[in-house]
């Protein structure tokens, strides 16, 4: 059992030292196509996108609050909100919907 964990952990430093040092050894230039350039730029939101919506979803007793204070959250940042007062709302809203459910 202690192998499998040992080849495991191998592995994923293997694959996590390559991501890190391949793209410093095989591009040394200044990237100039556009399209790979605006990818590289969105994927650190999309990293946390993907890290933290599961966990709005399961944060709280019941899915529905969560789903429901995540586009609560959506709405108010999108129309200029600040921060706080995003998260005021969104920690209102599940307030509410787990006081009603």
């Amino acid at each position: 059992m202690t192998h499998d964990i040992n080849v495991y952990i191998l592995v994923a430093s293997a694959v996590t030292l390559a991501i890190k040092i391949l793209p410093l050894t095989l591009i040394r230039g200044e990237i100039k196509n556009q399209t790979v350039r605006s990818f590289l730029y969105y994927v650190p939101y999309v990293t946390l996108a993907v890290m933290t919506f599961p966990a709005i979803i399961d944060a709280t007793q019941s899915q529905l609050s969560g789903a429901l204070a995540l586009i609560v959250g959506i709405l108010a940042a999108w129309s200029g909100a600040s921060l706080f007062k995003v998260a005021l709302l969104c920690c209102s809203v599940v307030f509410v919907t787990e006081l009603l459910i």
